[in-house]
């Protein structure tokens, strides 16, 4: 086979492989923002839950 035969082939087979990691990649970050946003809510409530109770006990 010749050089030319082959390299259409591979440069397909490599552009779907580099699409299917992007959005794996989109994925991935997709979940991390929306963990992230997750754990900064939870730590705004109990940041919040114990400065009221620290002002609760003072009065």
């Amino acid at each position: 086979m010749n050089m030319k035969h082959i390299g259409v082939p591979a440069s397909i087979i490599l552009a779907s492989s580099a699409l299917t990691g992007c959005s794996a990649v989109k994925g991935i970050f997709k979940a991390g923002v929306w963990s992230g946003v997750i754990v900064v809510v939870l730590l705004l409530m109990v940041v919040g839950g114990a400065f009221s109770m620290f002002r609760g006990r003072s009065r």
